[in-house]
């Protein structure tokens, strides 16, 4: 492939990122593979370097914003005429419906997600605080002469603080997991959107 070819299939797969974004992005890889020949590697070998261009188009989309994606897909690219002002107007009791419908989803289930792990992290915290609870209810028993009853409370205790340190790390888990999915979830929406065209 030559760099030529390279920098097309490139500005295909971007093409629905702002104009100016796409610019730079081409400008940047164009120069990329300048230097890397001027080091002395083959135009082949410099473009094998740098990775596929649908690998440089998913790091690009990744590193967008995904407003910025959407206000250029929002921005007209040109004067709407009367008539399709018209049928927006009069579509838009069914059209505005369903775009809320559709943001509301995503909102949903992008909240269900999190609960998940803010709710993780809240049992977390309350066997942390159930660990030190025990400890210091068998510190206070203990003086009042309650053994049983302090020995008890300690067990407990130490069953809380077990407990808090084995979830800690399925909190852990979760949290980058469900990191890694929003991220992914976040990017699917993102090349959808930039992929229409």
């Amino acid at each position: 492939m030559t760099k030529d070819k390279f920098l097309e299939e490139l500005r295909l797969k971007l093409k629905g990122l702002p104009k100016d974004d796409l610019e730079d992005r081409i400008a940047f890889y164009s120069e990329m593979i300048d230097d890397r020949m001027e080091e002395g590697l083959s135009e082949g070998e410099a473009l094998k370097e740098i990775g596929t261009s649908d690998e440089v188009a998913a790091k690009v989309i990744e590193k967008t914003p995904l407003t910025k994606i959407i206000k250029e897909k929002v921005k007209p690219k040109r004067a709407l005429k009367a008539l399709e002002i018209i049928l927006l107007v009069l579509g838009f009791p069914l059209w505005f419906p369903v775009l809320i419908v559709f943001l509301v989803f995503i909102l949903v289930c992008m909240i269900s997600l999190w609960s998940v792990v803010i709710t993780l992290w809240a049992v977390e915290g309350g066997l942390i605080v159930g660990a030190f609870n025990g400890v210091i209810s068998a510190l206070g028993l203990l003086f009042e002469g309650e053994y049983l009853n302090a020995l008890a409370h300690l067990g407990l205790g130490a069953l809380s603080a077990g407990l808090a340190i084995f979830l800690f790390f399925g909190c852990w888990a979760a949290n980058k997991y469900t990191f890694k999915l929003t991220q992914k979830i976040t990017f699917k929406i993102k090349k959808l959107i930039v992929g229409k065209e």
